[in-house]
């Protein structure tokens, strides 16, 4: 059994920096940035998904995600950001990812999401339409 500190860590954890996320958001005129900075895991999604809640529930025409400053993003980061992807095409496709780390984008492509979640100067029917057979 692993001991867990105030933050509900284990010293493992603790000790090896692991599953530290922190998450700036501020919004400018009608655009609102999210940029997750650290680990993206299990221990942690729910804060971001809790912040990009609030900030869709808000009249922001643009919700961006800045995948920049993460390190490290598990399958339940990829979730995260696939859900937030759904509601957005429910509602107005106001949400837009800037590309990640090498390691946080190799985790979407082998997760398949890569091409389906909306990145920048990524047109959203170039993903959804399949290219022609060759003549």
């Amino acid at each position: 059994m692993s001991e867990l500190g105030h933050d509900g860590r284990s010293r493992a954890e603790q000790s090896l920096g692991l599953g530290e996320l922190t998450i700036i958001s501020d919004r400018e005129d009608d655009v609102h940035t999210i940029r997750p900075f650290g680990e993206l895991d299990l221990a942690n999604a729910g804060e971001l998904q809790r912040e990009l809640e609030r900030v869709e529930a808000s009249d922001a025409e643009s919700i961006v995600v800045d995948l920049s400053g993460l390190t490290f993003m598990d399958s339940t980061g990829v979730q995260v950001l696939f859900c937030a992807h759904a509601r957005s095409r429910a509602d107005s496709d106001r949400l837009v990812l800037l590309r990640g780390s090498p390691a946080v984008q190799r985790v979407l492509a082998l997760t398949g999401v890569d091409t389906l979640l909306p990145f920048a100067g990524q047109s959203s029917t170039s993903t959804s339409t399949p290219a022609p057979d060759p003549p």
